[in-house]
């Protein structure tokens, strides 16, 4: 015996369904406004908790990332408390039964989808607890210098000196090697130059060791260090080095610009020649013949 489809029928059973759905909305309407009373109560203790931490707990903390990961996290563990109240509230306890059990699954597949999102968070967690490297250090890191203007979740954003961003994944920031100058107070640093073959080498040495100790005072277990190095094409060529006060590259550049005049001046002032390359063209024997073809008229 065939059924034949009515849309009477369908209407009817829509209808009804519709009119129960209606009903249990206005049962449950009392806990619907409490339960986002409860998210929007939930959501400003979330916010003054963060206030709370910032102002008084976390400026005990020097680094700022860490300031920001704790702050963060306080916010959305609050959150999360509050929306499992409201679920609560909703008479929700299966609802969010089934939520944790499938969060599991769902955790597990979203891993393996995003295994590379993951290792960056993991490596922004790394990062920020790591006392090596702070916001507005000067690093340098696979060839890319500047000062870091945020350490977060997912990279590190790296402000060059000509004010260019640089935004370097957390992975590859933690799988590589880095250098921060902002560690320690001193560095040194090196100035190359060379002098012609008839100088006087012990008075090259004396007078480059006099002026730079003179200029770039050198703390305990600090010195100004004098090499020559080689016998150049027309120079023989040496390097001093010596400590400065550098946290950042405009100090090195400012200091290597500074020794460069002081040694050129007074390599002037005691007639020391800074040779630069001269190239000899010998023709020997060879004559140059130039020949006139006068055209017919």
């Amino acid at each position: 015996m065939e059924s034949k489809f009515s849309i009477e029928d369908a209407l009817s059973k829509l209808w009804d369904k519709l009119d129960g759905w209606l009903d249990a909305i206005i049962l449950k309407l009392p806990n619907i406004v409490m339960a986002i009373f409860v998210m929007v109560l939930f959501y400003f203790i979330a916010r003054g908790i963060r206030k709370l931490l910032q102002k008084f707990l976390l400026n005990r903390i020097s680094q700022q990332s860490i300031q920001d990961i704790i702050a963060r996290f306080a916010f959305l563990t609050v959150i999360l408390i509050g929306f499992f109240v409201a679920l609560g509230v909703l008479e929700l306890d299966k609802v969010l039964t089934s939520i944790l059990a499938g969060a599991g699954v769902v955790g597990l597949a979203i891993g393996l989808a995003l295994q590379g999102t993951l290792s960056n968070t993991f490596g922004g967690l790394i990062l920020s607890f790591m006392p090596k490297i702070n916001i507005n250090d000067f690093i340098e890191s696979d060839g890319i210098k500047g000062f870091v203007s945020e350490i977060s979740l997912r990279n590190v954003v790296v402000r060059q000196p000509d004010n260019n961003y640089v935004v370097i994944p957390n992975s590859k920031f933690i799988d590589g090697s880095f250098k921060n100058y902002s560690l320690s107070e001193r560095s040194r640093i090196v100035v190359d130059c060379g002098v012609g073959y008839e100088s006087d080498l012990q008075q090259v040495e004396d007078l480059v060791i006099k002026i730079i100790g003179e200029n770039f005072p050198q703390n305990n277990n600090e010195a100004v260090e004098f090499f020559f190095t080689e016998f150049g094409d027309s120079s023989i060529n040496f390097m001093v080095r010596f400590w400065i006060d550098m946290k950042g590259a405009k100090q090195e550049h400012a200091a290597r610009h500074e020794a460069v005049k002081l040694i050129k001046s007074h390599f002037d002032a005691k007639d020391i020649n800074i040779p630069f390359p001269i190239r000899t063209l010998d023709f020997g024997k060879n004559t140059l013949n130039m020949n006139t073809i006068k055209g017919k008229s």
